[in-house]
């Protein structure tokens, strides 16, 4: 394991308070946004981020916080650089994160990743969505979007909740 300069260590601590705004159980670091931080030899820091999708409403505000953050911790100067290649997936969303989106009562998104290499799917597959209360498979989607773009409304014919499906992207 390669040690992380104090420093470094400390700008990942303060970026990892940064609640995402539109799902703030999860930080920008959790979600997976931030991509680096980088300091040059004059100390100046530069924190990589790539958004969760290109026309992201909440991305000034995300850029704005990260700065925030960073200057109420001492790096007034810090930067942004924006990656648009590779595109943010939600595969890079952890195991940990996943299970803070369910006790925040929205359910995770389901993996991307596939044992097939099908490249172009015939027919659209809907996959089985646990619900984040009662973790019952008896679940619907009453609408392709939820209270963001990102997110998809769903409804648990077992306890009767309805709750947000994280949108595999």
């Amino acid at each position: 394991m390669v040690a992380v300069p104090r420093d470094l260590a400390a700008i990942w601590a303060a970026l990892d308070r940064v609640p995402d705004p539109e799902v703030p159980a999860l930080s920008v670091v959790e979600l997976g946004i931030v991509r680096d931080v980088a300091m040059d030899d004059q100390g100046r820091v530069t924190v990589s981020i790539t958004p969760t999708y290109s026309g992201c409403p909440a991305l000034q505000v995300i850029e704005r916080d990260i700065l925030d953050a960073l200057a109420k911790d001492g790096w007034p100067d810090a930067r942004l650089r924006t990656i648009y290649s590779p595109a943010w997936t939600t595969d890079w969303i952890g195991a940990d994160a996943r299970r803070k989106l369910e006790a925040y009562g929205i359910a995770s998104p389901p993996s991307r990743e596939s044992d097939d290499h099908e490249l172009v799917p015939l027919r659209r597959r809907t996959p089985s969505v646990a619900c984040p209360f009662c973790s019952s498979h008896a679940t619907t989607m009453r609408s392709e979007f939820g209270s963001t773009a990102c997110k998809a409304l769903m409804y648990c014919e077992q306890c009767r909740q309805p709750f947000e499906l994280f949108k595999a992207i």
